[in-house]
């Protein structure tokens, strides 16, 4: 089936272009960040922030809140000189670097934040054109403005942008009637605030004044429609955050010398009366509540199409990706959230959620902050920004917002990571595949080479873990091997799966292709596995040379899997590659399968034992990791020995059940007395019922394949059973018992 997230466009290009006749960086980047950062809270609450901390602490409030703002514009420069920023802002910018996973765990919240946004900001303009004119209904106004804004967006972007420069004027003219006002009355300026008693704490006021400085995403969301977003973003929004900085550094010194704390406090409209002309500061709320309004209908839709066109959403929600017009207007998606704002105007108490819609924004800025520490933190050769930043200080970004979303509220917070989260693991749950590459692998790769370069070559005891090499042929003819193998290594182990090839003219894209074909068959059955497919004249020495070059570092496998072979023909032979792996010091498990019982239940391991070392210690370790396996779980263990007489048998019961409650792997010993009768009527009396059986095989010699021919008629009618040949320089007993510092005897 045709990947419906291909593109036949490269996602990255060097040099970075845009779209033809777009809207510039004053239009298209500062004009809405601008107007967002000098919203409501500069009109309605900069008062009440002066009055609680006085003019030095809202001086350092302002400067801690831009400098979080700041670092994140630096982060959003970074990636954004890097990359086209095509529609869709910050969820491309993050999906593109995290994954299509990450970016629709932000975006999917990011354009509900926005399109609840619209009826947050019309419903707080309705209110204050109800506290002037009484005789209105809030809900009226706040349903008229919100089709009113969003048939601005549907005419166009760069209408709704013209709109917004009046709305500029609007606010100039405020600021200006507010510069050359007068004091209500003489008081002394409020350099500390108002009294302890009469005041709220520093951290309290911080988180109410931080959503003023949240604006920058306005432009970045505009990033499709842009001309040159890689010059257009970064200085539209360094403009804005300049612009606001300088703003909100002023209005303090003169909102303290103008009015005593507690005046400041209890009145929010305190401009309208220390303004030159008073309704100046009405136009200023009006216009700050419609930009921001005009702000979220332009950037949600886009956000919205963006989503569908990556194929985040489910597919029946795909046609929200069309666009209209030359200058592709997501029209259809800016009706649906024109819907989702009209029924949040009528039906909901916006006050409710809106610290969770500011806590979606934070989320997103503390993301694109770890976004771009990363990519510069890992230094991919891909990551070439035109615009470098520290990767410290993206992290330092993230962090700030982190700690200022915990600040504002907790409850909220957690919400909010609640909700991203569960979109994540929905996202990944659909396994998508995306065309483009991510900084995950780059991830992965640091911490694997970081690994790996800590790794000892010596092996130690304690940190001994399976790592086997299943020589499997085709997987579909010998799954026993690989289940079995699975089941040995999850979550422990490294597991590979490989194919010897005796045709000398398999060219290396074929067997790229074959490998490609193994791991997509493991992956649909759950298992967890690297795939080797490799060629050679003849299968046993292919399988020799394998497993002598195959490995990275100390990392090797250190236990070989394959299937019984009864073909005498090539008896030598395999015999010969046994004895190979056994020089190689790798660990062999030949599993001799009974067909027509398979593993039975799961229920039964038999362990053939004559003590903890060599081949004793390795079986109690596989039969262990099995018994805890989800195939294999909680299945008995029967450690089975055999002795000439009793007086043998009791002695070897004492000893064997010590070294069973030191080992603690919940084995049941069981001593067999053979009062001369053969091992082999024994073996098959005693291992009849099991479902698996364990046994150990002898060193290599000039005389193994002989020796092989008897094990094999000794297996026959026997359950499935392994047979153990250990290998490696350490000793299994002390896997087993090197926490009890227990020495057999």
């Amino acid at each position: 089936m045709k990947n419906p997230f291909k593109r036949n466009a490269p996602e990255k290009e060097f040099v970075i272009a845009g779209k033809k006749g777009g809207l510039g960086t004053f239009g298209g980047v500062f004009t809405p960040s601008i107007l967002t950062i000098l919203g409501v809270i500069m009109y309605l609450r900069f008062g009440w922030v002066v009055g609680n901390v006085g003019l030095i602490g809202t001086l350092l409030i302002v400067t801690i809140s831009t400098s979080i703002t700041f670092l994140t514009a630096l982060s959003i420069a970074s990636i954004a000189t890097d990359q086209r920023v095509r529609i869709g802002g910050a969820y491309y910018m993050i999906s593109r670097s995290l994954g299509i996973e990450s970016g629709g765990a932000i975006g999917i919240p990011l354009y509900l934040a926005q399109a609840l946004s619209v009826a947050l900001y019309t419903v707080g303009f309705a209110e204050s054109v109800v506290g002037v004119f009484p005789g209105f209904d809030i809900k009226i106004v706040g349903l008229i403005t919100t089709i009113a804004v969003a048939g601005l967006a549907l005419v166009s972007a760069k209408a709704a942008i013209r709109a917004q420069y009046f709305i500029m004027f609007g606010i100039a003219l405020s600021l200006l009637s507010l510069l050359f006002g007068s004091p209500i009355e003489q008081s002394s300026i409020e350099m500390w605030g108002a009294s302890q008693e009469n005041s709220a704490g520093f951290w309290v006021v911080l988180a109410v004044f931080f959503p003023a400085v949240t604006g920058i995403m306005a432009g970045v969301n505009m990033s499709g429609d842009l001309e040159n977003p890689s010059k257009s973003i970064p200085k539209g929004t360094f403009a804005a955050i300049g612009v606001g900085y300088i703003i909100y550094m002023g209005l303090p010194i003169i909102l303290a010398n103008r009015a005593d704390a507690l005046t400041l406090i209890d009145d929010p409209l305190i401009m309208r009366k220390i303004s030159y002309w008073g309704d100046a500061i009405l136009i200023g709320v009006w216009g700050a509540t419609l930009s921001s309004a005009v702000g979220s209908i332009l950037g949600a839709p886009r956000v919205l199409q963006a989503l569908a066109r990556d194929g985040v959403l489910p597919r029946w929600l795909r046609w929200l990706g069309r666009g209209d017009g030359e200058d592709d207007s997501p029209r259809v998606g800016t009706v649906l959230t024109l819907g989702v704002a009209l029924a949040a105007v009528w039906l909901g108490d916006l006050n409710m959620i809106a610290p969770i819609l500011t806590m979606f924004f934070l989320t997103t800025y503390g993301v694109l902050n770890i976004t771009a520490g990363i990519e510069r933190l890992l230094n991919s050769p891909s990551f070439r920004p035109k615009f470098k930043v520290h990767w410290a200080f993206s992290l330092l970004g993230a962090a700030g917002c982190i700690a200022v979303m915990f600040l504002i509220n907790t409850v909220a917070t957690i919400i909010a990571f609640v909700f991203v989260v569960l979109i994540f693991l929905w996202l990944e749950q659909r396994e998508m595949k995306a065309a483009w590459g991510d900084v995950r692998n780059g991830i992965w790769m640091a911490i694997t080479r970081a690994g790996l370069m800590r790794i000892g070559v010596e092996e130690e005891s304690k940190t001994w873990r399976p790592h086997p090499l299943v020589l499997s042929g085709a997987p579909t003819k010998r799954w026993h091997l690989i289940e079995l193998a699975s089941s040995l290594t999850h979550n422990r182990g490294i597991l590979t799966v490989a194919t010897v090839l005796t045709s000398s003219d398999i060219a290396a894209k074929r067997r790229k292709n074959m490998e490609n074909n193994i791991r997509e068959f493991l992956n649909k059955r759950s298992i967890q596995a690297l795939v080797r497919v490799t060629t050679a004249p003849d299968a046993f020495e292919g399988g020799e040379r394998l497993i002598q070059s195959y490995g990275l570092g100390a990392l090797v496998p250190n236990t070989v899997i394959l299937g019984d072979s009864e073909n005498e023909e090539y008896r030598s032979k395999y015999c010969g590659m046994i004895s190979g792996f056994h020089n190689q010091q790798r660990n062999v498990m030949v599993v001799h399968q009974n067909e027509d019982q398979g593993y039975g239940d799961r229920k039964r391991i038999d362990i053939w034992w004559g003590g903890l070392k060599g081949n004793g210690g390795l079986m109690m370790i596989l039969a262990y990791l099995l018994q805890s396996s989800r195939n294999w779980y909680d299945a008995e263990v029967h450690l089975k020995m055999v002795v000439e007489n009793e007086m043998a048998g009791k002695e070897a019961q004492k000893n064997i059940e010590r070294i069973v409650e030191k080992i603690r792997t919940g084995a049941e010993p069981e001593i067999i007395v053979s009062n001369g009768r053969p091992f082999n009527d024994i073996l098959h009396e005693s291992s009849k019922d099991a479902d698996l059986v364990l046994m150990g095989m002898a060193e290599p010699d000039e005389n193994f394949s002989e020796y092989y021919a008897g094990l094999q008629q000794r297996l026959k009618g026997l359950p499935t059973t392994i047979m153990v040949l250990a290998a490696e320089e350490i000793s299994f007993g002390e896997v087993l018992m090197q926490q009890d510092n227990f020495q057999e005897d």
